[in-house]
């Protein structure tokens, strides 16, 4: 018979005829919900809540469950199941996929991390590539700061005034809090896309990785903390690969190397001073996405000065020179796709790095530089000398220990007074 809908929480239940096992993966759970949406007639046009199959355990014949989280309503068609029905966390539960495919919900959300993953390391790996090869044609550092920034700003409006995200909301006293934070993440990525344009990609990476050590000290200095032995221990590396990795770079430059330390120094303050002053809330709908778009808005502002001091005098000259060479349309393209890969993989890391664990963060970050230094050094053909290869090596090694042995020892040792 056609069984009655109940009325908050809708359940329809059919009894399995002949099969006394049912494997929820495979596609006969799917057969069964196409069965019943049969039963519900061809009229379950109306907008219909996400709906979920699970199966039961009883000691009655198999009986497959949908339930519809939602008012009472008719059952949706296979081909029009939301996107939300495979947002769920329930690992018994599965993913009615077209044309009457089950998958299992492990399976989902596991392929949607790996894209996230390969999503960040494609964006970050195309970003550095992009701005080094504008760079080569047009060393413009702060213009490429600007345009770089100033890119993501239109999206993020666009997404606060249509309300496909809302838009944050701010006091006084946030604006105190986040400001600072604003003038860290402006110094760190000027200071970065200098030593992109001063040296090799490669190189900037490897000096980077170097982020821990100005991380500790500052804790100390700023925080008072001090991190388990362990921790230090990991420094050593880090500073010894750096160390060898410059000793031997044939492409080594002062500026490069300049720059990557300020940039360091700056990302490492941004994050010291955002434990010390963000531990509450500073405002409505400032989640890790609104807050990047708050960011990016400050650091854009701060960094125009610069521009307009430093290099707005001699942009005409460098930019003819640059077109004479690639051409208007390859330099226009070029800087768009640069903003976009900027503000698409910092996005894209915000949302990938919450969906994991810290050990699997620290993995990330380590491969992703990896995959960086590996694709710039092909693309670009930076002679590498055996000692530089050792040594970043041995610094991107020492960065993932620290980042390790912080997950492992998470209370500090000490705290001074």
């Amino acid at each position: 018979h056609r069984p009655a809908l109940a009325s908050r929480s809708e359940v329809v239940e059919v009894p399995l005829v002949s099969a006394p096992v049912v494997d929820m993966r495979t596609s006969s759970l799917a057969l069964i919900a196409a069965g019943l949406v049969a039963l519900e007639g061809g009229d379950a046009l109306r907008a219909a809540a996400p709906v979920r199959a699970r199966l039961v355990r009883s000691g009655a014949p198999s009986v497959a469950r949908v339930s519809a989280l939602a008012k009472p309503r008719a059952l949706p068609r296979m081909e029009a199941v939301p996107a939300e029905l495979c947002d769920s966390d329930d690992p018994e539960e599965v993913c009615m996929l077209p044309m009457g495919l089950s998958v299992p919900m492990t399976m989902v959300k596991t392929a949607k991390l790996g894209a996230s993953f390969a999503a960040w390391f494609a964006l970050n790996i195309m970003y550095n590539l992009t701005n080094k090869k504008c760079q080569n044609v047009f060393p413009m550092p702060w213009t490429m700061t600007v345009v770089s920034l100033f890119v993501g700003i239109p999206y993020v409006l666009f997404m606060w005034f249509t309300g496909l995200r809302k838009a944050p909301k701010i006091d006084a006293e946030g604006w105190k809090k986040i400001f600072p934070i604003g003038v860290f993440h402006a110094a760190g990525h000027a200071s970065a896309v200098i030593a992109l344009g001063a040296g090799a990609v490669s190189f900037a990476q490897i000096v980077k990785a170097g982020e821990p050590v100005f991380t500790c000290l500052l804790s100390y200095l700023v925080l008072g903390q001090v991190f388990h032995p362990l921790v230090y221990a990991t420094l050593i590396p880090i500073i010894g690969g750096v160390a060898l990795a410059s000793l031997k770079e044939l492409s080594f430059s002062y500026k490069a190397l300049a720059g990557a330390m300020l940039s360091n120094l700056a990302f490492a303050s941004r994050a010291v001073y955002s434990k010390a002053q963000m531990d509450k809330p500073v405002g409505e709908n400032l989640g890790a996405a609104n807050l990047y778009g708050v960011l990016t808005i400050i650091a854009f502002l701060l960094s125009l000065p610069f521009f307009l001091y430093y290099e707005l005098p001699s942009l005409s000259t460098a930019w003819s020179a640059a077109v004479a060479k690639k051409g208007a349309y390859w330099m226009w393209r070029q800087m768009f796709l640069d903003g976009l890969y900027y503000y698409a993989y910092n996005e894209v890391a915000f949302f990938t790095l919450s969906q994991v664990n810290p050990v699997t963060h620290a993995i990330g970050n380590t491969v992703k530089r990896v995959a960086i230094i590996a694709a710039t050094v092909i693309v670009f053909r930076n002679p590498v000398s055996p000692l530089s290869i050792v040594g970043s090596a041995i610094a991107v090694a020492g960065a993932l220990g620290y980042s390790l042995a912080k997950t492992a020892t998470s209370k500090p040792a000490a705290k001074l007074a």
